[in-house]
């Protein structure tokens, strides 16, 4: 479902007048998207289905799904409209560098978890700041993605407030986990 998403963020397919249907269709599918994801982990903890494996690809399934709209709501024409409190310039530039600060997060901890598999030849599973992290990064994106059609009276102020949220819970479990696991990264070699 990434790439459709993608396509839909990216490129207004119903016309400029008509950029509601595209955001609601790339809103659609980014939310199944997650719903998806989120279920497949519900059923393998419920099942007792948890593998080493999806311990590992769960976390990389998620960024797949968050660089995936982060990168389109960037290079987005359209995603940040007129008429929100602050101009769509503002909004592109705040959004970019927040971006910048995730996707670093992300493959920072992502790399660490490497290393820890190796040093200490334990799998690195989501700590539940991590989980809420990626919650927040899921409202996030739906917000900007949806907010100009579920509530236009808001202004960007709600894509504003998440996107501060998703800074935060990115940047709090980022440094919760190099602080949890630094001991297994050799910093003498």
């Amino acid at each position: 479902m990434i790439p459709f998403f993608m396509v839909f963020l990216v490129y207004p397919f119903f016309g400029t007048i008509n950029e509601v249907y595209s955001r609601a269709l790339a809103g659609f599918l980014f939310i199944a998207a997650a719903v998806t994801d989120f279920l497949d982990g519900y059923i393998a903890r419920k099942k007792n289905l948890i593998t080493d494996f999806g311990k590992f690809m769960d976390p990389l399934a998620d960024k797949f799904l968050i660089f995936g709209a982060l990168f389109s709501i960037c290079i987005s024409d359209y995603i940040f409209p007129e008429g929100l409190l602050l101009s769509p310039a503002i909004m592109k530039h705040i959004f970019f560098w927040i971006s910048v600060i995730v996707i670093f997060r992300e493959l920072a901890v992502t790399s660490m978890r490497l290393v820890v598999v190796k040093e200490a030849g334990t799998v690195v599973s989501a700590s539940k700041l991590g989980k809420i992290k990626t919650n927040a990064q899921i409202v996030c994106v739906s917000m900007i993605i949806l907010e100009p059609v579920l509530f236009p009276f808001a202004k960007g102020v709600l894509s504003v407030l998440s996107m501060a949220l998703m800074l935060l819970f990115t940047v709090w479990s980022g440094i919760n986990y190099l602080v949890t696991y630094w001991k297994h990264l050799d910093t003498n070699k």
